[in-house]
């Protein structure tokens, strides 16, 4: 028996009967050979962690456009606190950690530049539309690897597929709309329980707010310090999804309401204001130029570093060079196409 066998031997000796066991995946698209030391998720774990498009993701905004302080999250550090959040909970309610890392690490892998104000960009230039979650199924199904993708496990670009929310509720009720393993539940979960509290811990970092400000509804229930906003948060969980008998992710309805007040507190006071959001207006417009600078110039495409798949149309390829750019590379090639540059003699 290898290492593997004896893992996948323990996660039924430990983990709930409501878990992803790793050796009843649903498998990959194509064949891969067994690893002999990790299982599957682990594998799919590793690949993720080491493809391209994850080192991008420390050069992608999260919240403030480029900003010049250390401390401040990017896209990167976001995914990072994701995965924390998710791989405590996992844990505690016995559910599959690697494959809920998994997941987690690669829930944002086709997120734009300069958030989602690139999104908006894309979705309202490319046929058909475009959303960072089908983006990020798509960097590791098609793009990484030079057209080859990752070929993960079904249940992760599962989790992957589902893990955005946007501004609707916390816990879909709609099966369809909603990750088919629980560990990939947690994960939309985690998303969110992350970024309400970075991005309000760097909107009173970068000056925007006062913690004092924030609505006493959202205190009384969560708390008033980062710290213990996140464990009242994850307890909540927790304990909800414990009580019951393992078989569903669940929040108290208190605290679901108070995370979704906290986040609509957040747009109005933070996304949404004029300081922050004429920033954004500007990338908006960067990226705006590109994408038809490179509709009339396929050439440039390739030459700058896109690529054109078997089958894909000429926008769809677009798409994907632009949203798989980070902020200071679409700067720089809008420097590079659009402004004068200084003479060189040759």
């Amino acid at each position: 028996m290898n290492i593997r066998e004896q893992l996948e031997k323990k996660e039924y000796q430990i983990l709930s009967p409501h878990a992803a066991f790793s050796s009843q995946s649903r498998g990959r698209k194509s064949v891969d050979e067994l690893c002999t030391v990790r299982t599957v998720y682990q594998h799919d774990r590793d690949r993720i962690l080491h493809c391209k498009a994850f080192r991008r993701l420390k050069h992608k905004t999260q919240v403030f456009f480029s900003p010049e302080g250390d401390h401040y999250r990017t896209r990167l550090t976001h995914t990072l606190e994701v995965s924390q959040v998710a791989r405590t909970v996992a844990r505690a309610l016995s559910l599959n950690e690697d494959l809920t890392e998994a997941i987690a690490l690669g829930h944002d892998l086709g997120h734009t530049p300069f958030g989602h104000a690139g999104e908006k960009v894309l979705q309202e230039l490319v046929p058909g539309g475009f959303r960072h979650v089908e983006q990020s199924l798509r960097v590791v199904d098609v793009l990484e690897k030079d057209g080859q993708g990752l070929n993960l496990t079904r249940e992760v670009c599962d989790g992957i597929l589902m893990h955005s929310k946007g501004r609707g509720p916390l816990l879909s009720p709609d099966s369809h709309s909603s990750a088919k393993t629980l560990e990939g539940q947690i994960v939309r979960l985690a998303d969110i329980i992350a970024y309400v509290n970075h991005d309000l811990d760097d909107a009173v970092r970068g000056g925007l707010i006062d913690e004092c400000e924030i609505p006493e509804s959202v205190v009384s229930v969560v708390g008033v310090s980062h710290s213990g906003r996140i464990g009242r948060m994850v307890r909540d969980l927790i304990k909800h999804s414990l009580a019951t008998d393992e078989a569903a992710i669940s929040l108290s309805d208190e605290m679901d309401e108070a995370i979704c007040d906290l986040r609509n507190w957040l747009f109005t006071r933070v996304y949404q204001v004029d300081h922050v959001h004429a920033d954004f207006v500007k990338a908006s417009r960067l990226l705006r130029e590109l994408y038809l600078y490179y509709q009339e110039n396929e050439e440039a495409l390739l030459l700058h570093g896109g690529r054109r798949l078997a089958g894909d149309s000429l926008e769809t390829s677009i798409a994907d060079f632009i949203a798989g750019m980070t902020d200071r590379f679409a700067l720089a090639l809008y420097h590079q196409i659009f402004l004068p540059q200084p003479w060189r003699s040759q």
